[in-house]
Order: structure tokens, then sequence, then C-alpha cells
């Protein structure tokens, strides 16, 4: 576009937001999360610092950032976190830089967090935050998608299962809530939520001189 073009509804600038979806392990946020950054381009995810061993087909620097606990406490005393929290026994982290960057290109981030950081999150960025928690469909069917995934050992399941009581009692901090009950109707409303969120006015920072323009050729 020109300078002197006057703006599509398609090039408004928009601002960058950062949506946290959070929930207890075997719900399906990851997968809900990885189709979602397959259907935008302008979604990065936010890849997290953590001391706990990798697992066998992870990628460092696409799953995780892999640091040993000293490290990570030396990046966290560096002020280098958005936020931190320990999980079983291991420390996650988000890098701050990676996050303003991509924020400052009108990207929108992704966080796959727990509500530890999403409280953290919300005492530093609550204007640009939206928060989405995932909620099985039954306690049943989320102690059976854990043990379907076979990573984890009978006493981790049920170290998992004790924590998830912890992790659903914080659902009503968050935004918006979603029953993953069935994957693609979940995916939706997941995509749903994104989409309004990014056309709210006050995100969309060159409404101004798209509707002046209106204004102009009327």
């Amino acid at each position: 576009m020109t300078a002197d073009a006057p703006p599509s509804a398609s090039s408004v600038d928009r601002r960058g937001l950062m949506l946290v979806v959070s929930s207890p392990s075997g719900a399906g946020k990851t997968t809900l999360t990885k189709r979602l950054l397959d259907r935008h381009r302008d979604l990065v995810l936010s890849v997290s610092v953590t001391t706990r061993p990798k697992r066998p087909k992870e990628v460092e620097g696409s799953d995780y950032f892999f640091r040993t606990r000293e490290e990570f406490i030396e990046m966290r005393e560096a002020g280098r976190f958005l936020e931190h929290a320990e999980v079983f026994g291991n420390l996650y982290g988000t890098p701050r830089d990676f996050v303003r960057e991509a924020l400052e290109r009108s990207d929108d981030v992704l966080f796959d967090i727990d509500w530890q950081g999403a409280q953290q999150l919300e005492e530093i960025e609550r204007g640009d935050l939206v928060k989405v928690f995932i909620l099985p469909p039954s306690r049943a069917a989320l102690e059976t998608r854990l043990r379907q995934r076979a990573q984890d050992p009978d006493h981790v399941i049920a170290e998992r299962m004790i924590r998830a009581d912890d992790e659903i009692s914080h659902w009503p901090e968050y935004d918006y809530v979603i029953v993953n009950e069935d994957v693609d109707r979940a995916e939706s409303e997941l995509n749903a939520i994104l989409m309004a969120e990014r056309l709210k006015r006050r995100r969309r920072v060159g409404l101004s001189r798209f509707v002046a323009s209106i204004i102009e050729r009327g």
C-alpha cells in the first residue's frame, strides 16, 4: 500500500494479543493448540524453558528449551521470564524477549501454561491477555486419556489426577471455558474466541484512519 492510497479493511493495523490456554493434563490442550497454530500463520507458540527431561520425539526449541535447574535459576534471577512456575518438581518459564518481539510484529502469542503462569501474566499484561480453560467431559475420560498417552507410569498418572482437581478449581479465573468432548467442535470454539478477540475495537489501532478514509470518500 502506498502512502497516498486509502487503507483497506484487510490492512487495518491491529495490536497483538496473548492467548493463554490452560487445562489439566489429558484434557486435549496440546491437540487443540496445535490445530489452532496450523490455522493461523500470525499466531506463534511461546516456547517455554523447562528443567524436565526431554521425552522421545520432543525437539529442542520447538517443544521446549531444555535447561538444567541451575541454568533456569540464573535466567529467572536475571529477569528473563515473563512468568514461571514449578510443576511436579520441574521448573517452567516463558522467555520475555520472544514474546515482546512477537507482539511488536503484531503477531498473536499462544501460551500453553497453567493457572499459576496465567495469574502472573495477568498482573503485568492484563489489557491484551485472553485466557481459555479446557475441561474434559468427565473425570473418567480424563484418566482414560492419560493412560492412552502411554507416556507416564501409574504413579505419575495418579499424581496428575490429584493435581487435576486443583487445576480445575481455577476455571472461574478464565475468560472462556471449553468442554472438550468432541475435538473438532472444541477446535471451532477456540478458533471463534481468537477471531472475536482479534476484532475487538480497542485492539484494532488502525480503525480510526480506515473510518476517516470512508468518510472522506463519501
